[in-house]
């Protein structure tokens, strides 16, 4: 346990997040997807629903705003803008993070796609269909770096 961390956040899935470097993507998938099939690096953390999941992930992982859309969700079958409640409580999530980005929806093919391009899954034991999610990684500013009252020293020159 470390102290202001969530404790979903186990050491194998706080590794994978440190090692992710600026647009690597990570997928959080229910407990149905295809996950040992789909992922580069499979994460499980069974036992715990999406949201939770997702919630934790986004509580240490910048998004990237580099680029116009940086966070994807799956779809009800074709249906591009059909919300399932866990759809909202998805977006919920990230706008309580990450207000100015959006949730975009990617139909069938082109969700496993990029997935199975991510760098991690992470598959959680969530019972709700369609309840998958990818996120970008974005980076930490220089002069966030060193916020929090610690040392003024910068380790690298910018």
């Amino acid at each position: 346990m470390l102290k202001g961390l969530d404790p979903l956040l186990s050491p194998e899935l706080l590794s994978t997040l440190r090692a992710m470097g600026h647009g690597d993507e990570i997928a959080i998938v229910d407990g149905n997807y295809p996950g040992v099939e789909h992922a580069r690096r499979l994460i499980r953390l069974d036992g715990h629903g999406l949201i939770p999941v997702l919630d934790a992930v986004l509580s240490v992982l910048p998004i990237d705003d580099f680029v116009p859309e940086a966070i994807f969700r799956s779809t009800v079958k074709a249906e591009r803008d059909k919300l399932d409640p866990v759809h909202e409580e998805m977006i919920d999530c990230c706008a309580r993070h990450e207000p100015h980005q959006q949730v975009v929806p990617l139909i069938g093919q082109d969700f496993y796609g990029r997935v199975r391009a991510a760098h991690a899954l992470i598959q959680t034991s969530e019972p709700r269909l369609y309840a998958n999610i990818i996120l970008r990684k974005g980076v930490i500013y220089p002069h966030a770096a060193g916020e929090g009252g610690k040392s003024k020293v910068e380790p690298f020159d910018y």
